[in-house]
């Protein structure tokens, strides 16, 4: 089996519910940290492909949270690939 694509990380960012949690909007998130809410709504969708770890820190420190708090693993997800020497998988 192979790999899921590269567009899913099977990282999940919970910005959604730590914010609904703390009673905070992405726009007050976002003047508290300096970003943008754009950037901030990228991150929100699970559509970033990276993140420094100062913007990181800033996240969490706005929202008294660890990283694990914030960003979780799901388990790998796997598509059906090839079989041996290229056929179809049985």
């Amino acid at each position: 089996m192979a790999v899921a694509s590269d567009d899913d990380s099977g990282i999940h960012c919970r910005l959604d519910e730590l914010l609904e949690q703390r009673g905070m909007t992405l726009t007050r998130l976002g003047e508290l940290v300096g970003i943008s809410i754009v950037n901030l709504s990228v991150l929100k969708n699970d559509r970033a492909r990276a993140i420094r770890y100062s913007t990181l820190r800033a996240v969490c420190d706005a929202l008294s949270c660890d990283v694990g708090d914030l960003l979780t693993v799901s388990p790998a997800t796997t598509v059906p690939g090839p079989g041996p020497e290229g056929g179809p998988s049985i």
